[in-house]
């Protein structure tokens, strides 16, 4: 009773420690603030793997924040980013 017992222990344990089922960039609580164009860093999609869509954004203090991919602002925001010609790289748009 005991070897099994610790087999399944052990098995719990490894599926705990190795098994990254939610990836770490994931949004769950979303701002609705409006920001200027010219304060921000950057803007980055969330992984596709996430609960909810989202983009993560920055700000040139340093701040992130996320906002929902349904809201105009931030898409508006992430397209102009894409075909402004701003560094893109794995789904992250930096502005230059």
């Amino acid at each position: 009773m005991k070897t099994p017992c610790f087999t399944l222990g052990l098995l719990l344990l490894l599926t705990v420690c190795c098994c990254d089922a939610m990836p770490q960039n994931c949004c769950f609580a979303f701002s609705n603030t409006r920001v200027p164009l010219k304060r921000l860093t950057s803007i980055t999609k969330t992984n596709i793997s996430c609960p909810t869509q989202a983009f993560i954004i920055q700000t040139v203090a340093g701040l992130k924040f996320c906002a929902s991919q349904t809201s105009p602002w931030a898409l508006d925001i992430y397209n102009r980013c894409i075909r402004g010609g701003a560094t893109v790289e794995a789904e992250r748009c930096i502005f230059v």
